[in-house]
């Protein structure tokens, strides 16, 4: 049973049975790609240079942004090539990295929502403690913990689901190399590995959801017990962004997680992977620079100092 696909090429699938939709996809995940490039890098820039950004919250979303261009770059140069050429192929090694490296970046970030959750509660609950709860070194042991986790889950899930044997099936049915999606090659009972998953989905999604919720659960509490108009639009001016961000990911992740084997996720898996792999690393610098007037406000002293204003 040992796997004689090491030095083979897969097949991505992909979107190959809809030829005209290809042509659409390409044009447009070329865009989101490079709005995400340009999106991401200046948040990093602005929040490394623009003193009125050295807080906890940017210091997160810094890692966020670098998380997403991180994100995205392992998958879609790929998608691109594939969606643009006759060829639909990836090499053994070049999908293994891809596996290790998307895992990665997506478990990390699964952490790091929640850790911003927790700061965004500490900011509205705890206000006048914040600067002592979230000093630099539990900001640093948090951003550490949330790459751990993330670098931990693709060596443990990476390596089990590529040594799988597959006796010879090439064809993923998928853009791009991803546990539900290769773990179907196997010529063996997956249904271990199906349980594995399912465990660590639990761990690395539905438990960062849950402080997330509780986080914002808080929040609403304290904003309704000091009843103020101005309290309300504080707080949502604080959260809303980071709301709509986890919104986007979680919903479209767990989809594929939770239940990989469900008759939506085979129908429409490849659509929702296309979303939380592509759109939102696209959306979060869009959400996060329109719905912020401290980012609109040092994007808009950049500007200046770049016209020399």
């Amino acid at each position: 049973m040992i796997n004689s696909t090491v030095n083979s090429n897969f097949i991505l699938v992909g979107f190959s049975d809809q030829p005209q939709l290809e042509r659409r996809l390409f044009i447009v995940v070329l865009i989101s790609y490079l709005l995400t490039l340009v999106g991401n890098t200046i948040i990093i820039l602005i929040s490394s240079i623009d003193a009125k950004l050295k807080t906890p919250m940017y210091f997160f979303l810094t890692h966020l942004s670098f998380v997403d261009i991180c994100f995205t770059t392992s998958i879609v140069p790929q998608l691109l090539w594939n969606l643009k050429g006759p060829a639909k192929t990836i090499t053994a090694v070049g999908c293994a990295v891809q596996l290790y490296v998307s895992l990665t970046l997506g478990s990390t970030e699964c952490i790091l929502l929640a850790v911003m959750a927790f700061d965004r509660y500490a900011a509205v609950c705890k206000p006048l403690h914040y600067v002592a709860v979230m000093n630099p070194q539990l900001c640093r042991a948090l951003a550490g913990i949330s790459w751990l986790s993330g670098i931990g889950n693709a060596l443990i899930q990476g390596t089990i689901t590529l040594w799988l044997p597959r006796c010879g099936h090439l064809w993923l049915h998928h853009f791009f190399c991803e546990v539900p999606s290769m773990i179907k090659l196997a010529c063996v009972d997956i249904h271990a590995n199906e349980v594995q998953l399912f465990v660590a989905s639990l761990v690395l999604l539905l438990l960062p959801l849950a402080l997330i919720l509780t986080s914002y659960g808080h929040i609403a509490k304290a904003v309704i017990r000091i009843k103020s108009s101005q309290a309300w639009r504080r707080a949502l001016g604080t959260c809303g962004s980071h709301l709509m961000v986890v919104s986007l990911f979680y919903g479209s992740i767990t989809a594929i997680y939770i239940q990989p084997n469900s008759s939506y996720a085979h129908t429409h898996g490849k659509f929702i992977s296309l979303f939380y792999t592509v759109m939102t690393p696209t959306l979060n610098p869009l959400i996060y620079t329109l719905r912020n007037k401290e980012v609109k406000g040092a994007l808009g002293r950049l500007f200046n100092r770049a016209s020399g204003v």
